[in-house]
């Protein structure tokens, strides 16, 4: 059917549930981004030919009795800088009808899905990574007797304003053992069981390569008493991954196994969790990019949101790495000697990530890398983190908010340069947050923070040293805010780019309305959420955002 009948076919349809006065209902939201581009070789920032650039979405959704249905039209005129440039144009790339009854559902056309954590299995969307993997093809849940879940799909994935080649198929089930069995006490046993497979015909005259590749995972989560147990493993049959126009290629299972143990009760909280990832990243379509992904490997570092603190974050290597964190939270009690009058929380969070043996890659001459299971090799580190918060409230105006960090990234890994380019770089981070209520509906926050960073003795390159940032906002409740913020790169080595990153903010909501006017510049990086990164280009202009629901 096509996008302009499927729209048609909607508009009837709500148009004859409202007349009819029935019980029926339509929402959604809509989100459009301007952004200007102003040359400025300073920060390396190049200007397109348009000047500016827009990306729009509005999403409906009209729901009555069973069913639903729902699309999303998206408009790239063109493309933000930060998005890739396929996506281009105007169009409905997401539709779909829904129906439920009777434990049953149903849904024709586009669809998200994820199997357990993802490891074999998850189409999602993120505007700021400009991921959108959604399916296109029939999605069954099905839910036969209390406790047993199930779903079934078949499909192919989106890639911009297409489709792939390959055909994803997918089934798990999931029992509740206590709903299963009527058990009624404080502990939860749940297990669950995947199989997703790809098809796609085999015709590359150089390598015999599968037309079926098939990826499995049994996941367990156990819960009782203020402890939460998860684990799960993944394996992948033989997928080669490698570039078809060097006489390599990698043939060898890929396999994973994800653990977290967590324990909370009031005022304290500790968890536990570790990764071993080797050869598990499945595609849509094989030797083809990064937006073909459909599994996901979350990552295994605390996600920072202060700027400086996120300036090198880990991005998960799913050719090979194995991963550590432990994270605990504590509140030390109202009136006690350092809680003091409102309590004080405390967070202590600590990552490392390192290389695998034998770490996968397809540049091997080998056919068949294989690592020694939950191996890993303490001598090619990754990615650390060491990092101490504290919360505080001094009064009944003000509160502050303390962190400190020292982290390691190895930038020639985690941003795929030439190796010895960059080496490790070390740094030490402070942030210091402070909320002030002036009066009723106005609030002031000053934000602070400093990164000095080590280079690594050994690379060809030092980086970009050292930095500070200042950021100052202002908040009328419930209607606006201001801010203003500048980024200073005071110690880089090269001292033609000791710059100031200087942007201004304000906004206004009202209702379920926000509209939101910046301009400033902004400097060239990489973006992560989860693991999953980008590159960023520098930029330098105008950005208007404006978002509304109904």
């Amino acid at each position: 059917m096509k996008f302009k009948n499927f729209l048609y076919i909607i508009f009837l349809t709500t148009y004859y549930s409202f007349s009819q006065e029935n019980n029926s209902s339509i929402n959604g939201d809509f989100i459009n981004n301007f952004q200007s581009y102003n040359d400025d070789p300073l920060i390396g920032a190049i200007a397109p030919e348009e000047k500016v650039l827009n990306n729009a979405y509005l999403n409906v959704i009209y729901t009555k009795n069973n069913f639903s249905i729902g699309l999303r039209y998206e408009s790239y005129l063109n493309a933000l800088m930060d998005f890739d440039s396929e996506f281009q144009g105007n169009g409905i790339p997401y539709r779909y009808i829904t129906y439920t009854a009777d434990g049953l559902e149903v849904t024709a056309g586009n669809y998200y899905e994820q199997f357990g954590s993802g490891l074999i299995l998850r189409t999602y969307e993120d505007k700021g990574l400009g991921i959108d993997n959604a399916m296109d093809g029939i999605k069954l849940r099905l839910n036969p007797i209390s406790g047993v879940y199930l779903k079934s799909f078949i499909g192919r994935s989106r890639t911009y304003f297409n489709y792939s080649e390959g055909i994803i198929r997918g089934v798990d089930m999931e029992m509740d053992i206590n709903e299963m069995l009527r058990i009624e006490n404080n502990g939860s046993y749940i297990f669950g069981s995947s199989i997703v497979s790809r098809f796609q015909e085999d015709n590359n005259p150089k390598f015999n390569l599968p037309q079926n590749v098939a990826a499995f995972s049994n996941r367990l989560n156990i819960m009782h008493s203020g402890f939460n147990y998860y684990i799960e493993y993944a394996y992948k049959f033989n997928d080669p991954v490698g570039s078809f126009s060097l006489e390599s290629n990698n043939y060898a299972p890929g396999k994973a196994l994800l653990s977290n143990l967590s324990y909370s009760k009031k005022g304290i909280g500790i968890n536990i969790e570790s990764h071993w990832i080797d050869h598990m990243e499945f595609r849509s379509e094989r030797a083809k990019e990064k937006e073909f992904i459909i599994n996901y490997i979350p990552t295994i570092s605390k996600q920072h949101t202060y700027t400086l603190l996120a300036l090198y974050p880990a991005s998960t290597q799913m050719e090979g790495e194995f991963g550590v964190q432990a994270d605990i939270f504590y509140k030390l009690k109202k009136g006690s000697l350092l809680g003091g009058k409102y309590g004080t929380k405390i967070n202590i969070n600590f990552s490392k990530i390192n290389a695998i043996k034998n770490g996968t890659s397809f540049l091997n001459d080998s056919l068949n890398i294989r690592s020694p299971f939950l191996s890993y090799d303490n001598d090619k580190l990754y990615f650390t983190d060491f990092n101490i918060e504290i919360n505080k409230k001094l009064d009944k105006k003000t509160k502050i908010n303390f962190i400190v960090s020292n982290q390691k990234y190895n930038k020639d890994i985690l941003e795929g340069k030439t190796p010895g380019e960059y080496g490790t770089i070390q740094s030490t981070i402070g942030v210091v947050d402070i909320s002030y209520k002036i009066k009723k509906g106005h609030t002031i926050r000053i934000e602070s923070q400093a990164l000095r960073s080590k280079p690594d003795p050994n690379a060809t390159k030092k980086g970009d040293g050292h930095w500070v940032m200042l950021l100052s906002e202002y908040t009328i409740s419930p209607n606006w805010f201001f801010s203003i913020q500048d980024m200073y790169n005071f110690g880089n080595y090269d001292q033609t780019q000791r710059l100031h990153y200087i942007n201004a903010t304000f906004g206004y909501i009202i209702g379920s309305n926000r509209f939101e006017i910046g301009y400033g510049k902004k400097r060239a990086g990489i973006f992560c959420v989860g693991g999953v990164c980008k590159e960023v280009p520098a930029s330098n202009g105008l950005n208007i955002n404006i978002s509304s629901s109904f």
